[in-house]
């Protein structure tokens, strides 16, 4: 039933696409879901974005977990964009082995993220961007726990137009370091997740594109990548909707194709990854 849902959704959100929006080149910088492009808007701009979250599935009885973010983007100079976050999670887990029972809503936390952008597309063979977000988290996001959390995540984005605006390719480097203390311990656990996503989106009419995204995730016990812990593959469609001139809309599904704890032969990691995984983005400029 989801597979048919999401698709039909598709379709009807593109019909109602006003036949007035007219595109100006493909503008990367929020027209993936689980991946960045390497556009970082012009001087001057500022927006307001919600970002919803879900993940669903565990190694067993009932996981759902929704991250709402809310967070304010400007650009105060050429090639940098700065965004400050907040989010509020909501945590639903019974029966799920090695888990708590848990039904909670907390506030998680708060983050920045800046992002550079090295080499334009329209000048260079490719474009380049740099990108680094620092997050605090009091509600750990897989346990929903109450923590004192601290975590980075680095990508490195490229992306090139294969047809020139007709159809975008994106690839990104991921490496997110972790240090988490759960509250009353002084024990601190450290772990990190390194991979790399692809993602190719067609324009099949002016402000609406459509097409996937596909990732490689590693999780490791250790901030420096000592020991792996799992293997996951995630795959999945994602959809932009340029709903007006000043507001768009990304819609983005994902699920675990493949996966492997380490040391088992399972043919998916629902330890360490979720077994589907869905974005919702809208934003708008002000």
């Amino acid at each position: 039933m989801r597979a048919k849902t999401l698709p039909s959704a598709v379709v009807f959100l593109a019909a109602l696409l006003p036949a007035c929006v007219h595109a100006e080149g493909i503008d990367t910088e929020h027209i993936f879901g689980f991946m960045i492009g390497t556009d970082v808007g012009s001087v001057g701009e500022r927006e307001f974005q919600t970002e919803t979250t879900g993940r669903f599935g565990r190694s067993g009885g009932t996981y759902r977990a929704l991250g709402q973010e809310f967070e304010l983007e400007f650009v105060p100079v050429k090639n940098l964009r700065v965004e400050v976050g907040s989010t509020f999670a909501s945590h639903l887990i019974s029966g799920v082995p090695g888990l708590d029972d848990q039904r909670r809503l907390s506030w998680q936390g708060a983050s920045i993220d800046f992002r550079y952008r090295f080499l334009n597309r329209e000048t260079a063979p490719f474009g380049l961007t740099f990108a680094t977000e620092v997050h605090a988290h009091r509600a750990d996001e897989t346990t929903a726990e109450p923590v004192r959390s601290f975590g980075t995540e680095f990508r490195l984005a490229f992306d090139r137009e294969l047809v020139p605006d007709r159809v975008i390719a994106a690839f990104n480097l991921i490496y997110e370091p972790e240090w988490t203390r759960v509250l009353g311990s002084s024990a601190i656990e450290r772990d990190s997740t390194a991979g790399a996503a692809l993602g190719v989106l067609a324009q099949v009419r002016p402000g609406f594109l459509l097409g996937g995204e596909a990732r490689y995730l590693r999780k490791y016990e250790g901030i420096g990548l000592e020991e792996l812990a799992g293997q996951a593959l995630f795959v999945g469609p994602t959809a932009y909707f340029q709903l007006s001139k000043r507001s768009r809309l990304t819609a983005s599904w994902s699920v675990q194709a493949w996966g492997r704890p380490a040391g088992s032969t399972a043919g998916l990691d629902l330890m360490n990854f979720d077994r589907h995984q869905a974005r919702l983005i809208f934003g708008v400029n002000f």
